[in-house]
């Protein structure tokens, strides 16, 4: 990163609130250019914490998702402390000066600190006997003025300090790491669909320091799809380094993709893409993204800045609506950290961010419909764009069979399911049962899911499918089967 013609340095260490140091260190009143050749050390604070007991905030990627990846497993286990009124006034005193401090708007910290002084002065939290209860009303009561969801007060309790029995930083890090490793950094799913359309399930933003060779792996291995789809509608933000390392794969361009300012040292942080990606990009592949109002932060950053580039459909639900960047704060002498947003997201187009607002998709249906919609969508896209008409038939098929499983199964009766009873040829249907079973000759059973209109999918088999014809009375007379290339073989029913 540059600084008027020097190199800074990305910091990982904890640091006091003054100054506050964002993602990585900052001049006051200086812009930073991220080079787009190279990923900001955005998280390395994340991967070095230390568990010094004096006032501290820690560098940490956007969201909460990744501390509570990287949380330690035994915190969990530790019963919370009692707090008495002395230690509530304290805590409450600590939180107020580090938010009037750091958080990103002066105005709404001094509002928030009016607002909870009061309730503490009210005997609001009288009855809030651990740190647990107590915590989790001061969130209430912070984000009640604020609106913040990323602003966050929480029980953390202490690890043993260094040379007190606890593990060493090196060793946080490594189980942290191996934590991250175990999950696979959030890639839960890869798959290549019907039509040549990638899937990609991504649930949350891992750090790119440590998630980079997992991240090149999944977009080479989607490297050759026609049409992408990325699923963030369980992902709650993270890293901003990994928006740009995947990014980079989907614009040709090196492309400013937002900012963050923070008013503590009045500086602004650009994050660029990277020129060059290990392996072929995917700059002319069309992609949609998926949301729900679980996605958050990052996911939605990740979300708004293709939305803005109009370089993805965005399909689902409107997001969260969290666009400030964090810390995490520990308090000094209780066991109480504060995520607390430092900065706020300028996008370089719309000039603002999502922040209360949410991210709007371009095609609103419920989360649950979004994959079969989108895919839907790419399907007809690429259909319509194809000029080979064999493989024109293929996605049309493919169109119709994904219509067909949103309605399937439809419900019929085993008297309805016996109307398709018989022999066909080579083909033999006869009913288990609920379901309706197809064999031809001594080869595998299928269960057929019904589909209405008497039309049946193949099992989970989405090359093949099977319609069947009436006479005029009513009586089921053929069977047809129908392949993806568009070929039909029917038999009359003996």
């Amino acid at each position: 990163m540059r600084t008027n013609g020097t190199v800074a340095r990305c910091s990982g260490s904890w640091c006091r609130p003054r100054p506050v140091r964002a993602a990585c260190c900052a001049a006051v009143g200086t812009v930073h250019h991220l080079e787009p050749r190279r990923m900001p050390v955005s998280t390395e604070g994340l991967m070095r914490l230390r568990t010094a007991s004096l006032r501290h905030l820690v560098p940490v990627v956007v969201v909460v998702t990744i501390l509570l990846l990287t949380s330690m497993p035994s915190a969990a286990q530790v019963p919370p402390p009692s707090v008495d009124a002395a230690a509530r006034a304290a805590i409450v005193d600590e939180i107020v000066s580090a938010l009037e401090e750091a958080y990103i708007f002066l105005e709404t910290a001094e509002a928030m600190g009016a607002h909870v002084r009061e309730r503490l002065a009210a005997g609001a939290y009288d009855d809030a006997g651990d740190l647990v209860a107590f915590t989790d009303r001061l969130t209430r009561d912070l984000q009640e003025v604020s609106k913040d969801l990323h602003l966050r007060v929480s029980w953390d309790p202490r690890r043993p300090e260094d040379g007190a029995g606890g593990p060493s930083d090196e060793e946080r890090r490594a189980m942290q790491l191996e934590q991250m490793r175990s999950q696979n950094f959030c890639f839960d799913r890869l798959e290549r669909m019907a039509g040549n359309v990638g899937y990609l399930k991504l649930d949350c933003f891992a750090p790119a320091e440590v998630a980079g060779p997992t991240a090149i792996a999944a977009m080479n291995f989607l490297a050759n799809s026609d049409a992408l789809i990325i699923d963030l509608r369980a992902n709650g933000g993270g890293s901003p380094s990994m928006i740009q390392l995947l990014t980079s794969y989907l614009l040709e361009e090196p492309t400013h993709l937002n900012s963050f300012y923070v008013r503590q040292s009045d500086s602004t942080q650009q994050f660029w893409t990277q020129a060059w990606v290990q392996g072929p990009k995917l700059s002319d592949v069309p992609v949609w993204v998926l949301t729900s109002g679980r996605t958050f932060s990052a996911a939605e950053e990740f979300s708004y800045n293709l939305r803005n580039l109009e370089r993805a459909n965005l399909v689902g639900e409107t997001t969260g609506g969290g666009a400030h960047p964090v810390q995490g704060y520990r308090l000094d002498e209780h066991p109480v950290s504060v995520s607390l947003p430092y900065g706020r997201a300028i996008n370089p187009i719309s000039g603002t961010n999502w922040e209360g607002t949410g991210v709007e998709p371009h095609v609103a249906v419920p989360a649950g419909e979004a994959l079969a919609t989108a895919h839907r969508q790419a399907l007809e896209r690429l259909a319509a764009e194809e000029g080979d008409p064999q493989r024109r038939a293929r996605l049309e098929f493919a169109v119709q069979t994904v219509e067909l499983r949103q309605r399937a199964p439809v419900a019929l009766s085993p008297s309805q399911l016996d109307q398709y009873v018989g022999t066909f040829g080579p083909r033999r249907i006869t009913r288990d049962g609920a379901d309706l079973v197809y064999q031809r000759g001594e080869g595998a059973r299928v269960v057929l899911v019904p589909a209405g209109d008497d039309v049946f999918l193949f099992g989970a088999d989405d090359q093949f499918r099977i319609r069947f014809e009436r006479v005029a009375g009513g009586e089921v007379a053929r069977l047809v089967g129908l392949y993806a290339d568009g070929r039909e073989e029917a038999h009359s029913r003996e």
